[in-house]
């Protein structure tokens, strides 16, 4: 079974028949909620654990 390539140039494959634009900015702000949601957890955890080792040594 021969690979057959969607599009013959890079240039194609970023203007995508001038919907690019449209598509890349969709994966580019679905990557950004991506890391935020994996980022703010971990953020949120260090500044509850900083908080609660400030309450201990009280």
């Amino acid at each position: 079974m021969a690979l057959i390539f969607q599009y013959d140039s890079l240039q194609e494959l970023f203007t995508m028949g001038g919907h690019g634009p449209y598509v890349w900015a969709s994966y580019s702000i679905t990557l950004v909620g991506i890391a935020y949601l994996a980022i703010v957890p971990v953020l949120a955890k260090r500044k509850f654990m900083k908080i609660q080792r400030s309450i201990l040594r009280r």
